[in-house]
């Protein structure tokens, strides 16, 4: 759900009403909108968008159904993007939050990372960041940036804070040559999540339920 609406919807802001005119050339003033408080809500922003921001390849072999991990992420959550490809191998299609500055930045850290500088079947979309900070996370445009630039027929929509077990792009894979997704079904993937700052993957099932016993892991 988009946190925004539900903001919204908190502090009773009609959809009804017309937007006030903004200039996208501007900085606007911290004042601007009085003491509205649904003022940020009735605004259409319009975000700059690059989509394959960084260098992209990525063909698919014919004949071999293949999945593509959708997902988006804001300059903070940056340090998710290593271990994120080196526990997918397959296709990723990312949509970035970001400043002009912090774009520049991410160049340097994916350019640089051993990495994220070996892969070239990662789509990179940067979203910039208004001038004037309206304080929103276009959470759905971001999504819906990714998915439209998803070169694979199926996805596995995911948040950049889950980290999927080693070998699930083969694995889906393998459920996709024997067809069975032909009547277009959804395969729900169980999620666990630990207190622990630093913790070992489980390695198989069995290791697996072996933390949820003994309080490693939590539904």
């Amino acid at each position: 759900m988009d946190g925004s609406h539900l903001r919204a919807e908190l502090l009773y802001c009609s959809q009804d009403e017309q937007p006030l005119p903004i200039s996208n050339t501007l900085e606007l003033p911290v004042a601007v909108g009085g003491d509205d408080q649904c003022w940020e809500f009735k605004q259409h922003h319009v975000y700059r968008t690059h989509p394959y921001f960084i260098d992209y390849h990525y063909q698919q072999s014919a004949g071999q159904p293949d999945v593509t991990l959708v997902a988006q992420l804001s300059y903070d959550r940056l340090q998710m993007l290593e271990a994120l490809a080196e526990h997918w191998e397959g296709p990723m299609s990312l949509a970035l939050f970001l400043t002009d500055s912090e774009a520049q930045l991410f160049i340097h850290f994916a350019l640089h990372s051993p990495v994220i500088s070996r892969r070239k079947n990662i789509g990179f979309h940067i979203v910039y960041k208004l001038q004037y900070n309206t304080g929103l996370y276009p959470v759905n445009y971001l999504r819906n940036v990714a998915l439209k630039n998803v070169n694979t027929a199926y996805v596995f929509l995911s948040d950049i804070d889950f980290l999927p077990s080693y070998g699930i792009n083969e694995y889906l894979q393998s459920l996709l040559a024997n067809d069975q997704a032909s009547q277009k079904n959804a395969f729900v993937v169980p999620a666990f999540e630990t207190l622990r700052y630093r913790l070992d993957f489980p390695a198989d099932r069995a290791n697996l339920l072996d933390m949820l016993d003994n309080g490693l892991l939590y539904t």
